[in-house]
C-alpha cells in the first residue's frame, strides 16, 4: 500500500498508468510545517502486523522492485522461490518510456524468460504413480534409517528376520571396531619373538702350486635364521619367501686374528653398520698363512628398540641383565611397590632400603631424578664371544665348518598380519554398495507405506478425507506464502485507525504528488532532440 523513496531525493517519475511497486528506503526528513504527526516509534520500517500477506512473485511487481533491485533480475522471494521458480508467474516487461525521453532514458532490459525457457523443473505431485527416486544431494546414510517402521512390521511378520539380522549387524559391527582398537594399540608396543640364528663359520686351507706360489686360507661367516614354518602352519607362503640378511642382525662384527702372526696393524678385521650399508649374507676374509690361527669373532647385535646392560649389583636386585629402558623402569618400580618404598606422606620421593642406597648413593630418591640416576647404571650390551681355530692340516680341499646358534628378536609376524588387516579395503566397496542398495530399499518401502495410508484413508470415508485434506493443503500454500495474519481483524476498520495507518497514507499521497508533478514540468518543459533532421524525415 506504502512506498518509500531514498532520503537524497525523490525517485523517478514513473509512467502514467504504472503500479509502484513497494520499496522500503529510509523514510525523508518531515519538511518544516508537515501537518504529519511525528512517528510514535522508531525504525524506518512499519511495524509488524498480522494478517499481512504479500501478493504472489511477479505479480503487481512484488517480485522484482525491493530495495536493492537490479533491473533484469529477479529478487528472491520469501520462501527461496524468486521470480522465477517453479509455480512463480514470469515478470510483465518493463513499460516503454515516453518518445521525449528516449535519448535519455536507460538501455530497456530483456524480456525475462519464462521457468520452462530456462528449463527448470516444474513442481510434480506427490502421488503421481511414480517409482520413489530420492533427492540427487547426498546425504550422511545413519543406522536408523535402515529400520522398518513399526507398522510395517505389523503387516509383515516376515520382517522380524530382517531386524534380526540388522541387530546381529550391529553386534558384529561393534565388536570389530573394538578389535580395530585393540590392533592399534597393539601395533604402538614393540612385538618381537626370538628365533634362532645359526650362524656358520668355515675355513678353507689353498696350499700353493709352484715354488713361487703363496698359501693362504679363507676364513667365511655366513648364518641363516631356522626354519620353523613346519611347526607353524599359520604362516603364509610371502611371508616364508621374505628372507632378512645375515648382516642385519648385528650392529658391527670384528675378527681378531693371531697378532703374533700377523702384527699389531693388521690382526684386526671390522665391519660396523652406517647409513648407506648394503646387507650382505655373509662376511670373507682371506690372508695368507699356512699355520693355525687362533682367531675371535665379536658379534654386537642390532637391537630394536636399543637395549642396556645393568650394572651388576642392580642387575642381582631386579634380576634383569639387558633389557629396554622401559622394562628396567618398570622392574624398578615394581620392586619398589613390592617393598613399599614410596614415602607415605611425599609420594615424590623412594626410601631406599639398605640395597638401593649402595646403588644410588642416597637415603631418599625424588622419581623424577631415577631415570637420570639409572643413565649411569646402564652400558651397552656385551657382545657374542666365538672362538674360532683355522685350521690348516691336510687334507686341504676339504671345507671345515662349526656352527653355532643364538638367540635374535625379530619381528613377529603377528604384526605384518594386523597391519595388513587395518590398512585392507578389498571388501568396504562391496559393503558400501550394500548398505546403499539396503537404504534404497527401506526408502522405497517407506514411501509404499505412506500412499497405502493415503488411498486406505481416502477408501475409508472419501468426503472427511477430501476436506481435510483441502484445509490442510490450504493452510500449506498460506505458510509457503508467508501469510500468518487474521482475516477477521483486518476485515474491521478498526485495525487501519492505528498510528501507522496515517504515516502510510501521507507518504503514499506526498509520492503520487511528486511523481505528478515531475510529469507536468516534462511536459511543460520538454527535453530537445539531440538529432532534429531525424525527426523531420
Amino acid at each position: 500500500m506504502a512506498q518509500r523513496f531514498p532520503a537524497g531525493g525523490p525517485s523517478p517519475a514513473p509512467p502514467p498508468g504504472a503500479l509502484q511497486p513497494q520499496q522500503r528506503y529510509p523514510g525523508p526528513q518531515q519538511p518544516p510545517g508537515s501537518p504529519m504527526p511525528p512517528r510514535p516509534y522508531p525504525g524506518p520500517n512499519f511495524p509488524a502486523r498480522s494478517g499481512f500477506t504479500p501478493p504472489p512473485a511477479g505479480a503487481g511487481g512484488a517480485g522484482g522492485g525491493g530495495a536493492g533491485a537490479v533491473p533484469g533480475r529477479a529478487a528472491p522471494s520469501a520462501y527461496g522461490g524468486g521470480a522465477g521458480g517453479p509455480g512463480a508467474r514470469p515478470a510483465a516487461p518493463p513499460p516503454a518510456p515516453h518518445a521525449p525521453h528516449a535519448p535519455h532514458a536507460p538501455h530497456a532490459p530483456p524480456p525475462k524468460r519464462t521457468a520452462e525457457a530456462r528449463g527448470a523443473t516444474p513442481h510434480k505431485p506427490l502421488y503421481a504413480g511414480e517409482p520413489y527416486a530420492p533427492p540427487a544431494g547426498k546425504r550422511k546414510r545413519r543406522l536408523a534409517d535402515k529400520i522398518l517402521p513399526q507398522k510395517v512390521r505389523d503387516l509383515v511378520p516376515e520382517s522380524q528376520a530382517y531386524m534380526d539380522l540388522l541387530a546381529f549387524e550391529r553386534k558384529l559391527d561393534a565388536t570389530i571396531m573394538r578389535k580395530r582398537l585393540d590392533i592399534q594399540e597393539a601395533l604402538k608396543r614393540p612385538m618381537k619373538q626370538k628365533r634362532k640364528l645359526r650362524i656358520f663359520i668355515s675355513n678353507t686351507f689353498y696350499p700353493g702350486q709352484g715354488d713361487k706360489a703363496v698359501p693362504s686360507w679363507e676364513l667365511r661367516v655366513e648364518g641363516r635364521l631356522l626354519d620353523d614354518s613346519k611347526n607353524d602352519p599359520n604362516k603364509s607362503c610371502d611371508e616364508l619367501q621374505v628372507k632378512r640378511k645375515f648382516s642385519s642382525f648385528f650392529k658391527s662384527l670384528v675378527i681378531e686374528l693371531d697378532k703374533d702372526l700377523y702384527g699389531p696393524d693388521t690382526h684386526l678385521v671390522e665391519w660396523h653398520r652406517t647409513l648407506t650399508t648394503q646387507e650382505t649374507d655373509g662376511f670373507q676374509v682371506k690372508r695368507p698363512g699356512y699355520k693355525n690361527v687362533q682367531c675371535t669373532i665379536l658379534l654386537l647385535l642390532d637391537y630394536q628398540p636399543l637395549q642396556f646392560k645393568l650394572d651388576q649389583r642392580l642387575a642381582r636386585l631386579l634380576g634383569v641383565h639387558t633389557q629396554t629402558r622401559p622394562v628396567i623402569v618398570n622392574a624398578l618400580w615394581q620392586y619398589v611397590k613390592t617393598h613399599r618404598l614410596q614415602d607415605p606422606h611425599e609420594r615424590e620421593y623412594i626410601a631406599c632400603d639398605r640395597y638401593l642406597e649402595q646403588i644410588f648413593g642416597a637415603p631418599r630418591v625424588k622419581l623424577a631424578e631415577v631415570p637420570g640416576r639409572l643413565g649411569a647404571l646402564l652400558h651397552a650390551p656385551d657382545p657374542i664371544v666365538i672362538n674360532h681355530v683355522i685350521a690348516v692340516e691336510p687334507p686341504h680341499d676339504a671345507k671345515q665348518t662349526a656352527c653355532y646358534d643364538i638367540d635374535v628378536e625379530v619381528d613377529d609376524t603377528l604384526k605384518t598380519q594386523m597391519n595388513n588387516f587395518l590398512l585392507s579395503t578389498a571388501n568396504q566397496q562391496e559393503i558400501q554398495g550394500l548398505d546403499a542398495k539396503i537404504h534404497e530399499t527401506v526408502d522405497t518401502i517407506n514411501q509404499l507405506k505412506t500412499n497405502r495410508e493415503f488411498f486406505l484413508s481416502f477408501s475409508k470415508d472419501p468426503q472427511q478425507f477430501i476436506q481435510k485434506w483441502l484445509v490442510s493443503q490450504s493452510r500449506d500454500l498460506k505458510t509457503m506464502n508467508g501469510g500468518g495474519g487474521n482475516p477477521e481483524e483486518e476485515r474491521r476498520g478498526a485495525f487501519y485507525a492505528q498510528a501507522w495507518a496515517g504515516e502510510g497514507v501521507a507518504r503514499y499521497m506526498h509520492a503520487r504528488l511528486q511523481a505528478r508533478r515531475r510529469d507536468l514540468e516534462l511536459a511543460l518543459h520538454p527535453a530537445p532532440q539531440p538529432f532534429p533532421h531525424l525527426a523531420r524525415l
